[in-house]
């Protein structure tokens, strides 16, 4: 499958792009991980959209924030593939261009991220560790890891 990466800033996005961002994070973190939370959270005007999009549908995206935003470090958030797209490798090749993206826009500097507990391996093969205790968020347990940076 071919996938179009895009970078784009919030003030750039196109109509149909932001809709199905939002569409896509609904459908993941609303209905299927059936969680009700507050998810447009005043930080997406702030960030950098990047998205996988494959025969006109977004099929992964996140959110990259500059440092201070989320976390005092520059982070990745809001990481999501579709279900129509997964068991493809997309989650990892999402994972390893947002880090490249991240590094690009602000420079290589450490990355924080907010992580569902049940991922902490995936994010360990991108050289996140755990930096706290587990804690819930909108009833799900999360960690916090960072990656810092490497020679």
């Amino acid at each position: 499958m071919e996938i179009e990466w895009m970078l784009i800033k919030f003030d750039d996005l196109l109509p149909h792009q932001l809709y199905a961002i939002m569409q896509l994070r609904n459908e993941v973190f609303v209905v299927e991980q059936n969680c009700v939370f507050q998810d447009a959270d005043d930080k997406d005007q702030e960030a950098f959209h990047f998205m996988g999009w494959s025969g006109g549908k977004l099929l992964a995206y996140t959110r990259l924030l500059a440092p201070g935003n989320a976390y005092p470090e520059t982070s990745i958030g809001r990481v999501i593939s579709s279900p129509l797209a997964r068991g493809w490798g997309i989650g990892k090749e999402l994972m390893q261009k947002s880090i490249e993206a991240i590094y690009k826009i602000y420079g290589r500097q450490t990355i924080q991220i907010g992580a569902q507990l049940y991922l902490k391996k995936f994010y360990e093969t991108f050289s996140f560790q755990q930096t706290g205790e587990v804690y819930l968020e909108d009833g799900i347990p999360h960690i916090h890891m960072l990656k810092h940076v490497t020679s």
